[in-house]
């Protein structure tokens, strides 16, 4: 029958799937990560009553069956994910049904997370990234960048990551991530590989997403975690957090941690090649090519500076707050259809998959959070360190945050632990500041999950790693931050003048 087909000239079935018109192969690992996802939901959703948290105060904490529902279909979302046994946006979709079929949340509150407004600014950052490639904009900028950098590959890496950090000062690390995601893959066209994967594409990506979370700590501008855990702060201690107070703590951590992402993936990740031969005089020739900058793309860049300057201007002008992030990113969507620089063919292209995938992960998130089972969590973990050493009971609220924020939104993984930690923190004679710093360095930098923040899933895209590679490298670099986090504690942010012990 191939040959059959062969001599005719039509494609032959996929080798993967039939051998020799053998059946369709099974395959054993798929199927074994689907049941083992559906035994645990099925195994905690229909398990007797659990035990009620308590915290220190005394007060209880239910887990209630919807709760405990949230927790099962955490666990059978996280599974899938991480193994990929299907898509990873229809793990999304089965996240939303499992609610609504099991009676965790209603089908509404379930799918209505799947248009939240922070899905609908991924969807806008996305947007940003196709002007940039339609235009040229994504050539010129990967162009230059390499003009500088130079032919090795280990500081084209370094380039890529220090571009990113320094992009996430100044705008939401998700459009940070948005904007260098198609210049990455202009540079890594050049590579000469094309499509495969390789472990220079790998680090390329991988260490563009973790360096967008390192960056995004450093300022108010980088992300809504910060402000929002500011105003929490306030709230419980009466203390403001200035603008550059925030950068004077994290500045060296934030930096520290882009550095040591290119170390590791330098050992673990290093590319094949040493150098990209050539590479200096075929940029010099295809900058020659591309010509003077045109109108549209000078459009693109007025745009996309309009909407970063609106943002960055919330933190300091009151009448610009009550605005929505997502509302002023999809401003220049708008003008890009309307103006003609994208066309139904761009709205086409747009991966659907990875706004499912974030769709799926507000979802999950506000299911968790609604239902009690976060808080719950929270707190049985946290009274666990309560007659802790002061530095095992922040690092232990940091490692919450960060194992957290990988699931559900890092403002969220804060809203919920912090009330808690402060509470115990008085008992232990723990400064507030602390813990609130703490958390913030993790909340910011979830390395492990590709639901843990925007810049993962978009570097996903890229479809030079898997969702296992990525949880991999991610534990490791994981530890390495809390490793730098306990260092930070006990000597850099006592010397710059914070308080860590209540006198």
């Amino acid at each position: 029958m191939a040959e059959k087909k062969k001599q005719e000239g039509l494609p032959e079935p996929p080798a993967e799937i039939y051998v020799a018109g053998e059946k369709r192969k099974i395959n054993w690992k798929r199927i074994f990560f689907i049941f083992l996802g559906l035994a645990f939901f099925f195994g905690i959703y229909f398990s007797p009553a659990w035990p009620d948290a308590v915290d220190p105060m005394g007060k209880h904490f239910p887990l209630t069956k919807e709760a405990k529902g949230a927790i099962a279909l955490f666990l059978l979302a996280g599974i899938w994910w991480v193994f990929e046994v299907v898509p990873i946006g229809v793990t999304s979709i089965a996240i939303g049904v499992f609610q609504a079929i099991f009676a965790i949340r209603s089908a509404k509150d379930a799918f209505r997370d799947f248009m939240d407004p922070s899905v609908m600014f991924i969807f806008g950052s996305v947007v940003v990234g196709l002007a940039f490639t339609k235009t040229g904009l994504t050539k010129r900028l990967a162009y230059n960048m390499l003009n500088v950098v130079g032919e090795r590959t280990s500081m084209i890496v370094l380039g890529a990551l220090i571009v990113t950090a320094g992009l996430a000062h100044l705008m939401a690390h998700t459009a940070a991530a948005a904007t260098v995601f198609p210049i990455l893959l202009a540079i890594n066209a050049l590579y000469g590989e094309g499509d495969k994967p390789t472990k220079f594409g790998k680090a390329l990506f991988i260490g563009m997403a973790y360096a967008a979370g390192a960056g995004s700590i450093i300022t108010f501008l980088g992300a809504a975690r910060g402000p929002a855990a500011a105003g929490m702060f306030k709230e419980f201690t009466g203390r403001d957090i200035g603008f550059f107070e925030l950068t004077k703590y994290m500045f060296l951590i934030g930096w520290i941690m882009v550095f040591l992402i290119w170390v590791y993936l330098m050992l673990f990740l290093k590319p094949e090649k040493n150098i990209i031969p050539g590479l200096r005089d075929k940029v010099k020739t295809m900058m020659k090519e591309l010509g003077p900058m045109t109108g549209q793309e000078k459009f693109v860049i007025i745009c996309v500076l309009a909407v970063i300057a609106v943002m960055s201007l919330q933190s300091f002008v009151p009448a610009l707050k009550p605005l929505d992030r997502s509302a002023i990113m999809l401003c220049s969507t708008l003008l890009f259809f309307l103006t003609g620089v994208l066309t139904i063919k761009e709205l086409e292209d747009i991966p659907w998959n990875i706004i499912l995938l974030f769709s799926g992960a507000m979802s999950i998130g506000f299911c968790l959070w609604k239902t009690g089972a976060a808080q719950w969590m929270a707190v049985n973990w946290l009274v666990m360190f309560q007659q802790a050493p002061w530095i095992i009971f922040v690092l232990g609220i940091a490692t919450f945050v960060l194992l957290m924020t990988n699931f559900i939104m890092n403002v969220a993984a804060i809203a919920i632990s912090l009330p808690v930690s402060l509470v115990i923190a008085q008992y232990l004679g723990v400064a507030p500041d602390v813990i609130l710093y703490a958390s913030l360095v993790t909340a910011g930098m979830p390395f492990v999950l590709l639901i843990g923040a925007a810049p993962n899933a978009i570097s996903y895209q890229s479809g030079q790693f898997t969702p296992g590679e990525f949880f991999k490298h991610g534990i490791t670099m994981s530890i390495v931050l809390i490793l730098v986090l306990a260092v930070f504690l006990v000597t850099v942010w006592p010397l710059l003048g914070m308080p860590i012990l209540l006198k």
